[in-house]
């Protein structure tokens, strides 16, 4: 299968390209940096910014489907970055009649999820971290489901929870909606779009997706996501 991954030099996009790569598809690398990403057997790069219809209209030309991994930084500011890649991205799937559409949301978009026995998740960080800090992020994810629910595309919404760095795939479970726990590794993540890439367990829907295996150190999560990227 060709396959078109939009923030492909991102975090999670990198885990994406490679898993793909290695499990035998062609990439198409769509990134707004050009010289990020290097071209080789399976993969091309295409230069795109995912706003703009007409470069995000020539990345997906040829392809069979779409997976994005686009991410923006929390702002006080209001954030579109969701909204518009999933307007660009939508519309240019419908032209070349690509159906198969894969975008990473979160679970925070699901407005009753609360992990069970997550007491200071759910009390301190997620108000804090989630609903204060990361309002404009995430109310812009919520703008982006609205445009992709309204599409007759083969779409799923993948909602993972608290993203962190883990070098290979571990024991994940996902569900129709968001998951009950915390965390999820990008490994973890990108292994679950590429399984329903193929299965389509959860067409028109949304997967919530959690790591099982593993648990983050939450001193280096909080660094490593927060301090360290700003």
């Amino acid at each position: 299968m060709r396959i078109a991954v939009f923030g492909a030099n991102g975090p999670t996009g990198r885990h994406l390209t490679e898993q793909a790569l290695a499990a035998g598809h062609e990439v198409v690398a769509v990134t707004r940096r050009p010289g990020s990403i290097a071209e080789r057997p399976g993969l091309t790069v295409a230069v795109a910014d995912a706003t703009d219809p007409a470069a995000v209209d020539a990345a997906i030309g040829g392809t069979d489907a779409v997976l994005s991994a686009l991410g923006a930084r929390f702002s006080k500011q209001t954030i579109t970055t969701y909204s518009a890649s999933a307007t660009a991205i939508t519309e240019a799937m419908h032209r070349h009649g690509v159906k198969r559409l894969l975008t990473v949301s979160s679970s925070i978009a699901d407005p009753d999820w609360r992990p069970s026995g997550a007491h200071f998740f759910n009390h301190v960080l997620d108000p804090l971290v989630n609903r204060r800090l990361g309002r404009t992020l995430h109310e812009d994810m919520r703008r982006m489901e609205a445009v992709i629910r309204r599409t007759d595309l083969d779409w799923t919404l993948v909602r993972p929870s608290g993203l962190f760095e883990h070098p290979v795939v571990t024991g994940y479970h996902t569900a129709e909606t968001s998951a009950d726990g915390v965390f999820t590794a990008r490994a973890d993540l990108a292994a679950s779009m590429l399984r329903e890439l193929e299965e389509r367990w959860y067409v028109r829907t949304a997967m919530g997706v959690i790591t099982t295996d593993v648990k983050p150190n939450i001193a280096k999560l909080i660094w490593n996501e927060g301090v360290k990227k700003k």
